[in-house]
């Protein structure tokens, strides 16, 4: 019974937020610009005529997330080691508030 008592008190304890060991701070780069993202990976096939136009249509971020891991028709979909949610949340807030660049063309 004290067993199984010093397993739910572990659980618990991890439950919130507490900790059994100490871990190592994960060393992680620091995020991208959301503007560097776009020129990298998104500008790529989008305002080139490849994709749509994204930029000044003030997208919801909820439509530019779900497309951005779902990759939806011919668009692939970004896995978190390739744009992180911390990056993700970014570029989204971002696109929908960013003005249109009447150099870029779409579909």
């Amino acid at each position: 019974m004290k067993r199984l008592a010093s397993s739910v008190s572990a659980v618990i304890a991890v439950c919130i937020g507490g900790s059994l060991w100490a871990a190592e701070p994960a060393n992680y780069p620091a995020p991208r610009a959301p503007e560097k993202i776009y020129a990298q990976t998104c500008g790529y096939c989008h305002g080139v005529n490849v994709g749509p136009v994204i930029r000044g249509r003030e997208l919801p971020p909820e439509v530019t997330k779900a497309f951005v891991r779902m990759g939806p028709n011919a668009m692939p979909a970004f896995r978190e080691t390739e744009i992180s949610n911390e990056e993700l949340d970014a570029l989204a807030t971002w696109l929908q508030q960013s003005e249109a660049d009447p150099k870029e063309r779409g579909q």
